[in-house]
């Protein structure tokens, strides 16, 4: 078990210098919990090392240690993918349950279908759903277009679920539950590669493993579980494109005779860091998720805005002067061509069924109301697609009819108005005292896990500001993201599951609050920046400490998880016991 802070990453630069002597600045700090970088090296700095566990685990285990550091070695894949096994098991079982159209899959199951078949969404005549679920098969796909507010990215892969098992609840529940799992894959490789520890990284996707909201979304067909995927795709890219630059950075650097490598301004200020097709990757990624739903653009500028400050610190770091104009001359530019243009031609693309074809609502206006526009100029399909956008936009912006579900982002994080997806009453349950059962998909979070991210959340914000730790300003921004853009529009129909998008990242948060509680090994953290060595009993009996309390939190994350079990599947339980979990009078 690792903290959160291995001994040569403490108080690691997030783009601010720190000299050795502290300046009034920083002396102000210090009395909210701010400490000067403690010496390491620049390579360190620049590129840190892995953390490994200590050799008393497994002495305590009885493994031999050529058998400990060949578990070691694979541990980096092995851990991730056995977590990834548990997510995967609990989102496939029983994925076809309840055999129902549940909430928004009657808009998304239904155009996703017409769009793999026939390239653009049809207008589907009401109450079909019944029939739908009686026999797919009897139903036609309407050939007159219908008028849909989401871009088609997640409509295409719901249907490509649907093309390969039906049009069932399995069929378009299918490639929702695939990205669901593979999401907790990823946020291990993510929290491995952010903490460099392979248990943190595990931890963190177990916690998403076991996330009520990011379990209902994985087994729903819906849209926003499909943006987190890509979201989170596109922050790894940037994580792995960060360490590659710095990397690449640290290589061009000075050695001395003594093999210590040295800052260089020159070098730190004109070295262009080449191709950087991770950053590229990150471009497709984001252009995809904002391709889903539109909310995909403020990430967009966010995770913009981020990879740019991690170049101005890596450039900091090597010795530039003036890192910021380095970057304005080396950077800015190549940073804007692999993130927005790319994003905004993925966008474009993932429009090419409703281009080629003739029939998708708003297809034929440039040739018919839209003809003779001062823009005529341009493409018919290209005015076409830019009038529906508008028509979209203004949609979205004026959808204020209110919703039994809806409710506010401040209330969010406590989970303050959860979403009943599906809910269905059965009378004469013997095993109730009111004589009746209840099946409910409740879209909420596992509570405690929840109610821990906000206390992680302040501690994240406490360690980027005071600690000036790069870590946690990257989950900082990854939460921001996803969720300040809707308090712009509180006057809107929105709703909780739409925190689906920075749950990983509230799982990244707590992982970090769990690694702080336990504490760094004995002999590093504070001891090793005083210059102090030998055993430390005090030491180790705090950190023992610490793993108890961060292992008893997590145990009771997973018997919430566990105890909520029936209220993310539809499983039917007594009513007495449905009520027990209805902890707060807003979730009913």
């Amino acid at each position: 078990m690792t903290s959160t802070a291995p001994e040569t990453q403490r108080g690691q630069d997030a783009g601010d210098p720190l000299g050795e002597q502290p300046t009034s600045w920083q002396r102000r700090l210090r009395r909210f919990g701010h400490v000067p970088r403690p010496e390491t090296s620049l390579r360190d700095r620049l590129d840190p090392p892995w953390n490994r566990p200590g050799r008393q685990v497994w002495s305590v285990l009885a493994i031999p240690p050529h058998v400990a550091d060949r578990l070691v070695r694979w541990s980096g894949w092995g851990g991730p993918l056995l977590v990834t096994l548990v997510a995967g098991l609990l989102r496939f079982w029983r994925l076809d349950q309840p055999n129902a159209v549940i909430f928004d899959e009657t808009y998304y199951a239904k155009d996703a279908w017409a769009l793999v078949n026939q390239g653009y969404e049809g207008s589907w005549p009401k109450d079909v759903d019944k029939l739908i679920l009686k026999d797919p098969s009897s139903v036609p796909i309407p050939t007159d277009p219908g008028y849909v507010v989401h871009p088609p990215v997640g409509k295409w892969i719901i249907g490509f679920g649907e093309q390969l098992f039906g049009f069932t609840p399995f069929g378009w529940r299918f490639m929702v539950a695939v990205l669901g799992t593979v999401s907790v894959l990823l946020l291990c490789r993510i929290g491995r590669r952010l903490f460099r520890s392979t248990f943190l990284g595990c931890l963190a996707g177990l916690l998403l493993a076991v996330d009520g909201l990011h379990f209902v979304m994985s087994r729903t067909a819906l849209l926003d579980l499909i943006v987190m995927f890509f979201v989170l795709a596109a922050f790894g890219c940037l994580v792995v494109d960060r360490d590659r630059s710095r990397r690449r950075l640290a290589a061009t650097l000075p050695v001395d005779e003594d093999g210590v490598l040295r800052p260089d301004a020159r070098i730190a200020e004109t070295l262009r860091l080449g191709r950087r097709p991770w950053r590229l990757a990150a471009g497709v990624m984001l252009g995809l998720a904002f391709a889903t739903k539109w909310n995909g653009l403020y990430v967009l500028a966010a995770f913009g805005l981020m990879t740019v400050l991690w170049d101005v610190g890596a450039r900091r770091t090597a010795g530039a002067a003036r890192p910021y104009m380095a970057v304005l001359r080396r950077d800015l530019v190549p940073a804007f061509l692999s993130t927005v243009p790319v994003a905004i031609v993925t966008y474009i693309v993932s429009w090419t069924g409703w281009i080629v074809t003739d029939k998708g609502y708003y297809r034929n206006w440039a040739a018919t109301e839209g003809k003779g526009s001062s823009w005529s100029w341009l493409p018919d399909w290209l005015r076409s697609l830019w009038h529906y956008e508008n028509q979209v936009y203004d949609f979205h912006v004026g959808l204020t009819s209110g919703h039994t579900y809806e409710s506010n982002p401040w209330s969010w994080l406590v989970l303050g108005r959860p979403v009943s997806y599906f809910y269905e009453e059965q009378t004469g349950c013997k095993e109730s005292s009111t004589g009746k059962c209840a099946a409910e998909v409740l879209a909420i979070g596992t509570p405690l896990l929840w109610w821990l991210a906000c206390f992680a959340l302040a501690y994240v914000v406490w360690r980027w500001l005071f600690r000036r730790d790069w870590r946690a300003g990257a989950i900082a921004c990854g939460v921001a993201a996803g969720w300040v853009p809707w308090f712009f529009y509180q006057e809107r129909t929105i709703f909780l599951f739409y925190a689906v998008v920075f749950v990983p990242f509230l799982c990244l948060a707590v992982t970090m609050l769990l690694g702080a509680i336990v504490g760094p090994a004995a002999g590093t953290g504070a001891r090793a920046e005083l210059g102090l060595t030998g055993n430390d009993p005090t030491g180790e009996r705090r950190r023992t400490l610490g793993a108890i309390a961060a292992g008893v939190l997590v145990l009771l994350i997973i018997w919430n998880f566990i105890y909520f079990w029936p209220l993310f599947t539809g499983t039917s339980i007594p009513e007495d016991l449905w009520r027990d979990r209805m902890w707060l009078d807003t979730w009913v």
